[in-house]
């Protein structure tokens, strides 16, 4: 009984990952070691945001350093005061009562009543609530460890040594300003890793895209040197059920290299890349192209042969975009198509794209969806077909040989938009745009974009 019962205990602190050390300890004490830390002196972790893929981050680092208590301190901030609705309450009940590790943890932390009496209607439950049990609200049917939740903002972040940024792209800008409040007097630059994938659009002085990254760095004035993306292609809720990944960890050296080693885990391979702003660019851009898969998936009733046919579309319009923003785009091709392969396959931008082509959403309900959190692709069409608009980046039309705004050879960018921004069309329309049979071979547009001859440097904001 005793061996059972400390087996439970093992199973729901470390889910496992830390009953082997593997060197996981010398991993800590390196990255500990670059930032100075002498014994009794923690490496501050601190997660800002707590969507899906935030949620899960700060978990698999929970799982696999949290037994080193001395050593690293795990925390994760969201704003306090979301409430979890009756629905979703007894969902999460069905959820605890499926999984009879969750269940026994929860009775032994004396936490199980409480959502009985959320499923009954008699307790309403709070979203930071449910985190600390861990439980996300976009993640519902993927339990996590307990998690060390704070929702004072300054408490959070004041001396962090690394921030994860898991806010959308949309939120990003706003809340970090209101960090730099907290970091006037701080001596230690920390060490910020944005997951955010979503772009804006800056038409002045020039048209440019602006990064999370890029805001980041513009509202806490924290170097770019100490700010890193990590992209996928993965799945959260894959990931913390160690489906095997990869990731790619992009910045500066002195950095990405010695957090690539510390992320690294059997079932998660994390690589590193010093083109930080191109691959985050990038991250944004397969969100645009998924909602429209999504949408074709639904109004052919999955037909294979619609879906490639989008797939040859739309990947083109990625190369032809791409191949604006970098000098060598080849080096992009691998991570750019796997990174879509499997947002189309699992990722929250196609379900939207589905639910709005079955009439189950309106693009009227906004980008915040309950269960679900930010639909990023939303605003990443808005930014990419605006930015793409501008006459002042023409490139010569193939065919009618005058110059265009880029936009002019994305059909598919340019419906997406008159789906969800300026609510011209119907989701219908994205199979109009496959259809035409005016169309160009996406071949030919893949053969214009690598030409070489269309790259615009000041998208990116280099000289």
């Amino acid at each position: 009984m005793v061996g059972s019962i400390m087996g439970i205990v093992s199973n729901a602190y470390s889910n496992g990952s830390v009953q082997n050390n593997n060197g996981l300890e010398e991993k800590l004490d390196d990255l500990r070691g670059l930032f100075g830390k002498v014994d009794g002196d923690p490496l501050r972790i601190v997660g800002v945001g707590a969507g899906a893929w935030g949620s899960v981050f700060a978990a698999m680092l929970q799982d696999t350093y949290g037994v080193f208590r001395d050593k690293v301190q795990i925390r994760i901030w969201r704003r306090p005061g979301r409430t979890v609705d009756r629905d979703t309450a007894e969902h999460l009940f069905e959820v605890i009562n499926s999984r009879e590790d969750v269940l026994r943890r929860l009775i032994r932390r004396c936490a199980y009543l409480k959502y009985v009496e959320a499923r009954l209607g008699d307790r309403t439950l709070l979203a930071d609530e449910i985190l600390k049990d861990g439980f996300c609200l976009n993640m519902i049917d993927t339990p996590l460890c307990p998690l060390k939740v704070v929702t004072n903002l300054q408490e959070a972040v004041w001396d962090a040594d690394i921030v994860v940024n898991g806010l959308p792209s949309t939120e990003t800008r706003e809340i970090f300003e209101e960090i730099s409040k907290y970091w006037k007097e701080r001596i230690a630059v920390p060490v910020i890793i944005s997951l955010a994938k979503g772009i804006e659009a800056a038409l002045e002085p020039v048209p440019h895209i602006i990064t999370p990254t890029k805001m980041i760095n513009q509202a806490t004035g924290v170097p770019i040197e100490n700010i890193l993306y990590l992209g996928g292609p993965n799945i959260a809720s894959e990931i913390y059920n160690k489906e095997y990944a990869n990731a790619r960890i992009c910045g500066a050296e002195k950095w990405r290299k010695p957090i690539a080693k510390f992320l690294r885990q059997p079932h998660f391979i994390v690589w590193d890349n010093s083109d930080l702003v191109t691959h985050e660019v990038m991250g944004g851009l397969k969100n645009v192209y998924a909602i429209g898969a999504g949408m074709v998936a639904a109004l052919t009733n999955e037909s294979a042969t619609s879906k490639s046919v989008y797939f040859a579309h739309c990947t083109s319009e990625m190369i032809f975009i791409t191949h604006l923003l970098a000098e060598e785009p080849e080096k992009l091709a691998g991570p750019l198509l796997a990174d879509t392969y499997v947002t189309l396959l699992k990722g929250r931008n196609a379900w939207y794209g589905q639910m709005l082509a079955k009439g189950e959403l309106s693009p009227d309900m906004g980008d915040s969806i309950s269960g679900k959190g930010m639909i990023q692709g939303v605003s990443a069409v808005k930014a990419f077909f605006e930015l793409l608009s501008q006459s002042s980046l023409s490139v010569l039309h193939p065919e009618e040989n005058k110059p265009v705004a880029p936009v002019e050879l994305c059909p598919i960018l340019k419906t997406l938009y008159k789906i969800l921004i300026s609510r011209e069309q119907l989701s219908q329309a994205i199979l109009q745009a496959l259809r035409d049979e005016n169309l160009n071979d996406p071949r030919e547009r893949i053969e214009i974009a690598q030409s070489h001859a269309f790259y615009r440097p000041s998208l990116l904001g280099q000289p």
